[in-house]
């Protein structure tokens, strides 16, 4: 595992799925966490728990990458307490159903758009001044959906090809200062976000009753590799391996974790 002793690393989406892994793998090698969520206190206060349970500081808040200001705060006051800011994992995003792109809601678009993208400038305007004392990482996590479209889920879709276009300009902004940037692209990963009766009614139109084993088959034929998601862990070893010094000449670049679903023929 790389060696993050010593560093502070900032998460948003942080109390729940790939999130919360992200803040355990990020303090099982050795980084203090900024752990930022809009979601319930408890969950947030399980990550906490996480971390602190791996030996590593946690300063929580509560805060939508949506609202700039309370970002801001948020950051500030974890960089005071812990030391400043080395690692930003801007990983929160939603996905909201879809639909073909002339039927998608007004709403659906602002929404995916405002969290997904704006929210990831957010996420950069509120670290890059505590980053830029020493240099740092920042991981943005995209979606095989920022590698090719997709069919009813051009908001979602555009998110994603978007904040590669983000990061290509911050690590040109950024590298002088010494700070790189790459994307990590997951596919399917198992979380609740894929594992749930929504989404395999959606995999499996022609099934009644779909259950997660007749999901799983359909994602796996999908994937070059013969697993029907990769798990969060996949993705946080990415994201921990970007963040340390055995990735310290690689910025601009992008990551696939998706079992090879982008490259099926």
């Amino acid at each position: 595992m790389p060696d993050l002793g010593g560093k502070v690393a900032v998460v948003t989406g942080a109390a729940r799925g790939t999130g919360r892994v992200h803040c355990e793998r990020l303090a099982d090698a050795g980084a203090d966490v900024i752990a930022v969520d809009t979601g319930a206190a408890s969950e947030l206060a399980g990550t906490v728990e996480a971390v602190i349970g791996r030996g590593r500081r946690c300063h929580s808040g509560h805060s939508d990458v949506r609202d700039l200001d309370s970002l801001q705060s948020v950051v500030t006051a974890g960089a005071t307490e812990l030391g400043g800011v080395d690692i930003v994992v801007a990983n929160a995003g939603i996905h909201i159903a879809g639909a073909p792109t002339w039927e998608l809601s007004a709403r659906a678009w602002a929404d995916t758009l405002d969290v997904n993208l704006t929210g990831v400038w957010h996420t950069v305007k509120a670290t890059v001044a505590h980053l830029s004392r020493n240099g740092g990482s920042i991981v943005i996590i995209g979606s095989t959906n920022g590698v090719r479209g997709t069919a009813n889920s051009a908001h979602y879709t555009a998110s994603k090809h978007a904040v590669v276009g983000l990061a290509r300009s911050l690590a040109n902004e950024l590298g002088p200062f010494n700070i790189r940037v790459n994307v990590v692209h997951p596919g399917a990963v198992g979380t609740a976000m894929v594992r749930n009766e929504a989404t395999y009614r959606r995999l499996c139109p022609d099934i009644e009753n779909p259950t997660e084993a007749d999901a799983a088959r359909v994602l796996t034929a999908r994937n070059l590799l013969p697993v029907p998601w990769v798990d969060p862990v996949d993705v946080a070893n990415a994201v921990c391996f970007l963040s340390s010094e055995e990735a310290r000449y690689i910025t601009g670049t992008q990551l696939v974790v998706d079992a090879g679903l982008t490259q099926k023929a």
